[in-house]
C-alpha cells in the first residue's frame, strides 16, 4: 500500500478525534490514487443497501446484475446489508464501505459528525412509503392524546416526522416517552406484534410494515406524502465515501449510471422488479418477501434520481425544532455532478445541484 501524504492523515487523525472514523480507516480503503485524478487497475466497490422496498433501485440492480454490468470487469462489487442507518454509517466511518443507501437522517448525522468531510449525497433513489398507521377508532389527530405511538428509532426520520407533526397540531412530546402522545421506539420487525397485540395504538413507519399494519387491521391516517410539496420527500438516497470519491471517481461516475439504470429498471419493469425485490429478500433473510405485500406498498412510493435535498434540509429543520439535533451547514453535502453528467447523456432532465 502507498504511503497516504501527510495531510491525508491529519484529516483521518481529526476524524478519528470527533468520533467519526476508526484506526482501520487508513488500512480498509485500499491505494488513494486521486492525486492522477482518476482509477488506477481494479478496484472493489463495497456497497451498503437495506434489505427492503424503500431500498428497490440497490436490492434491483444487484438482483439483475445491473450494478455489476455498469460497473465493469475492472471493478469488484462487494454488496453488503445492513438493517439499520447507524450501522452502515459506522462502516463507512471505519473504512469498511465505500457507498451506501441510505435515508436523510443518518446522511444528516455523518456529515455532520465528520464536520463535512466524510460522505457526499451522489443520488437520490426513492421518496415517500411513509405513513401513520392507527386502530381504525382513532379518527383525528385529537384522538392520539395519551395513546403510544411507536417509530423505529429514536431520533430517525420517522421519529422526527412524528414529533413535529404533533408540534404542530398543539401535542406535545418528550425523548422519555412521555407528553401529550407517547412515543415508543422500537424495532420495525416488532411493530406487527405490538400493534396487534394492543401494546401500541399505532406507529409512523415505512413500508412494507405500512401495509403490514393495515393487513392487521389498522388504517392510515396520515400519510407522510400530504405533508410536502408535490408529494415529494426523500426516503432514500445514495451517498459514498468522501476519500473513495477522491481516490475513484471513475468508479464512482459507474456506481452513479448504476443508479439510473437500476431506477429506470425499476420504473419500466415494476412486475419484474417486484419479483426480484421478493427473491433476493428470501436469499438474504430465508424467507422471500410477499409479492402481494409489495404490490400493496408500491404506489406510495416515487423512485427518483433526484434527491430532493430541499426536504432533507427540512428534515433537519424540524429535528431542530423538536429539540433531537443541533442546527448543521449541509454545505458541501450534495455531488451531484456525475448524476447529472449521467442524465444529461441519457436525455433526461439534470438536478439542480444545492
Amino acid at each position: 500500500m502507498r504511503r497516504l501524504p501527510f495531510r491525508r492523515l491529519v484529516s483521518l487523525a481529526t476524524l478519528a478525534v470527533i468520533g467519526a472514523a476508526t484506526m482501520g480507516t487508513t488500512a480498509a480503503c485500499g491505494d488513494d490514487d486521486s492525486a492522477g485524478g482518476g482509477d488506477s487497475g481494479p478496484v472493489t466497490l463495497r456497497l451498503g443497501y437495506f434489505p427492503n422496498i424503500t431500498h428497490a433501485p440497490a436490492v434491483v440492480g444487484v438482483e439483475k446484475g445491473i450494478f455489476a454490468e455498469k460497473l465493469g470487469s475492472d471493478v469488484k462489487l462487494d454488496p453488503k446489508t445492513f438493517n439499520a442507518g447507524p450501522a452502515a454509517i459506522e462502516a463507512i466511518f471505519s473504512g469498511a464501505l465505500d457507498a451506501t443507501y441510505i435515508g436523510p437522517n443518518p446522511t444528516v448525522n455523518a456529515f455532520s459528525k465528520s464536520k463535512g468531510e466524510a460522505v457526499r449525497v451522489i443520488s437520490g433513489a426513492a421518496s415517500g412509503g411513509v405513513a401513520l398507521v392507527v386502530k381504525p377508532e382513532i379518527t383525528s389527530v385529537e384522538q392520539l392524546r395519551g395513546k403510544k405511538i411507536a417509530t423505529p428509532q429514536l431520533g430517525n426520520t420517522q421519529d422526527v416526522a412524528i414529533r413535529y407533526w404533533l408540534k404542530e397540531k398543539g401535542l406535545k412530546t418528550t425523548k422519555e416517552g412521555g407528553g401529550d402522545v407517547k412515543i415508543v421506539p422500537q424495532e420495525n420487525a416488532q411493530t406487527v406484534e405490538t400493534f396487534s397485540s394492543g401494546t401500541i395504538d399505532g406507529a409512523w413507519v415505512p413500508e412494507p410494515f405500512v401495509s403490514r399494519l393495515v393487513n392487521a387491521g389498522g388504517k392510515v391516517l396520515v400519510d407522510e406524502r400530504d405533508l410536502w410539496p408535490d408529494k415529494k420527500f426523500v426516503i432514500t438516497n445514495l451517498i459514498v465515501s468522501t476519500k473513495f470519491l477522491k481516490a475513484h471517481p471513475e468508479t464512482v461516475k459507474k456506481l452513479v449510471e448504476a443508479q439510473v439504470a437500476a431506477n429506470d429498471f425499476v420504473n419500466a419493469k415494476p412486475d419484474e422488479a417486484q419479483q426480484a425485490i421478493s427473491d433476493h429478500i428470501g436469499k438474504i433473510t430465508g424467507k422471500p418477501l410477499d409479492l402481494k405485500l409489495i404490490k400493496q406498498a408500491w404506489p406510495t412510493l416515487l423512485f427518483t434520481n433526484d434527491p430532493i435535498a430541499s426536504s432533507l434540509k427540512t428534515g433537519l429543520d424540524h429535528a431542530v425544532a423538536v429539540q433531537l439535533t443541533q442546527p448543521v451547514d449541509l454545505d458541501g453535502l450534495y455531488d451531484l455532478k456525475y448524476l447529472n453528467e449521467v442524465l444529461r447523456t441519457q436525455g433526461q432532465a439534470e438536478v439542480t445541484q444545492p
